[in-house]
């Protein structure tokens, strides 16, 4: 195969690669997918937020708000989790402030682990390495 041929199947297949799979650079992709993902997820938090106003009382509503601003990445933790409980049935009825406290306080304890380095043991000191 020539080198013209060769760039020519090149091209074709890095063409056919970013149709498929919507590459290319970035903002520079299909105006239409753009305008459909961001309708999807438009529709995503609105069944989201109606979901959560069926489930939770004005008080716990405010107070799940009110996490969201201080903490984001738990309020929506814990938004995931009040909607999976609903989906699956697991909520008889509305929850009110105090619920969702206990809710709160349970993924609170839920803690990660904190991994120790101790770098004695591990002789990284480079002060020994003098003597």
């Amino acid at each position: 195969m020539e080198d013209a041929d060769l760039e020519e199947i090149r091209a074709q297949r890095l063409a056919q690669l970013q149709s498929q799979y919507g590459g290319g650079p970035p903002g520079q992709g299909d105006p239409n997918q753009q305008k459909a993902a961001e309708e999807r997820k438009k529709e995503v938090d609105d069944m989201k937020n109606s979901i959560l106003s069926q489930i939770l009382d004005q008080p716990a509503r405010a107070r799940l708000n009110t996490l969201m601003l201080g903490k984001p990445e738990k309020g929506r933790m814990v938004e995931s989790m009040l909607v999976q409980m609903a989906r699956s049935g697991q909520l008889r009825s509305k929850l009110g402030e105090e619920e969702l406290i206990s809710l709160l306080e349970r993924v609170g304890s839920q803690k990660s682990a904190a991994v120790k380095f101790d770098r004695r043991r591990a002789a990284l000191d480079s002060d020994e390495d003098d003597l």
